[in-house]
C-alpha cells in the first residue's frame, strides 16, 4: 500500500491528490523560504519577493509534477509542457499576490501569514488546472 502511494505510476485521483499536496509542501517550503528570506534580510517588499519565491516553488513543483504527480501527459515537447505549466502557474501567481495583497493590506494580517492563506486557495486552482489541462490524455 505504502509503495503503491509513493513509487508505482498511478492514476488514481486521491493518490494524485495526496502526492500533489507532499509535492506543493516541497514547493511552499522553498517558496516560503525564498519570500522570508528576501523580505526579511534583504529588504525587499513583500509582493516581490513573493515573486520570486513563487517562481523557485514553481520549478521544484514542475519536475515533482511531471516525474511523481500525474501518470498522463499531453505533450511530448518539455518546452511546450513547461511552457504551459507555466501559464497555468502565472495565473496562480496573479491570484496569490492578489490575495496576499488583500490580507495583507485589507484585511491587515501579517504578510507571512497571508501567504499561508493564499497558498492553501492557490492550491486547489493549481492542482485541477494541472491535472485537467496539463497532464490529462490528449
Amino acid at each position: 500500500m505504502f509503495a503503491k502511494i509513493l513509487k508505482n505510476k498511478t492514476e488514481n485521483f486521491y493518490i494524485q491528490f495526496l502526492r500533489f499536496a507532499i509535492t506543493g509542501i516541497i514547493g511552499f517550503v522553498v517558496d516560503f523560504g525564498v519570500l522570508y528570506a528576501l523580505t526579511e534580510f534583504c529588504g525587499w517588499h513583500y509582493l516581490l519577493s513573493a515573486t520570486l519565491g513563487f517562481v523557485c516553488g514553481l520549478i521544484a513543483t514542475y519536475f515533482l509534477s511531471v516525474f511523481w504527480v500525474f501518470d498522463k501527459r499531453r505533450f511530448n515537447n518539455a518546452f511546450s509542457e513547461f511552457a504551459l505549466f507555466a501559464v497555468i502557474s502565472g495565473i496562480g501567481l496573479l491570484l496569490n499576490l492578489f490575495l496576499m495583497w488583500f490580507c495583507t493590506e485589507i484585511i491587515d494580517f501579517h504578510y507571512l501569514i497571508s501567504k499561508i492563506i493564499s497558498s492553501v486557495l492557490v492550491m486547489f486552482w493549481n492542482f485541477f488546472a494541472r491535472k485537467y489541462i496539463l497532464f490529462s490524455k490528449k
